[in-house]
């Protein structure tokens, strides 16, 4: 074994252990749980979630990828959703496979109540996962919320969203276990199928705490892990345009 790779096998086992509960989410798919200590996504602590560019203020597509795959841990308790605009959509969450009805939504107007809101919901017992609309949070607010991960091995999502017309926040949440990347991606029919296909996501995990980064094209999937890996991000197949050729 070399000696990179000797390196990474301790930074997962000490992710591991750093996981109280040592609980993760396998996402069933090679390529994504083989950058993911412990082969899946780890319980018990907090992941950060950021779009670009209007999906910064709007958070659609960030917002939708997290309820994909915050739903198979619905089915351990409930899941809270701390918003700070009243656009969450339930009927759109039940189509990508949340059960609405594991919903709680909490309504939060400033920037301090959502992070106390996010933390009380963390070390409340039967939460499954809780989730937030976060401008910014210090080093600080991070600790606290993976100590209330911690508690009771529930897990956190942090959506980085800002308020329409303000200044984008450049300040990353070190303390994350997992920082992801979150565009729309075009959505492909089922061949012989009308209309469109499934939503599609690309997805760029730019930091793992004991693990590596990776990027893919995803898409929602049936069945109880509601996402699937279409292809590696490095396959421009799915996301190049073809050449334009000029005339003449």
């Amino acid at each position: 074994m070399s000696r990179a790779a000797q390196l990474m096998a301790v930074r997962g086992k000490l992710a591991a252990l750093e996981n109280r509960k040592g609980d993760v989410l396998p996402f069933g798919d090679r390529r994504i749980d083989a950058c993911l200590p412990g082969g899946g996504l780890p319980l018990g602590c907090w992941h950060e979630a950021i779009g670009e560019g209007l999906e910064s203020e709007t958070a659609a597509a960030t917002g939708a990828f997290i309820a994909a795959l915050a739903a198979p841990l619905a089915s351990r308790g409930a899941v809270v959703w701390v918003m700070r605009r009243q656009d969450l959509h339930a009927p759109g969450l039940a189509s990508l496979g949340f059960p609405a009805e594991r919903l709680i939504q909490v309504g939060a107007p400033s920037q301090t109540e959502a992070l106390i809101a996010l933390e009380d919901a963390l070390r409340t017992p039967g939460i499954a996962a809780a989730i937030g609309e976060v401008e910014r949070l210090d080093l600080i607010a991070g600790r606290r919320l993976q100590l209330a991960c911690e508690r009771h091995g529930a897990a956190g999502f942090v959506i980085r969203r800002r308020l329409y017309g303000r200044r984008r926040s450049d300040g990353l949440a070190a303390a994350a276990t997992t920082r992801w990347r979150i565009a729309s991606a075009p959505s492909e029919p089922e061949p012989g199928e009308p209309g469109l296909g499934p939503p599609r996501w690309r997805v760029e995990l730019e930091r793992c705490r004991g693990g590596r980064p990776g990027a893919w094209i995803m898409e929602k999937a049936d069945g109880p892990l509601c996402l699937r890996v279409v292809a590696e991000l490095g396959d421009r197949g799915l996301d190049t345009p073809s050449p334009i050729r000029l005339a003449g």
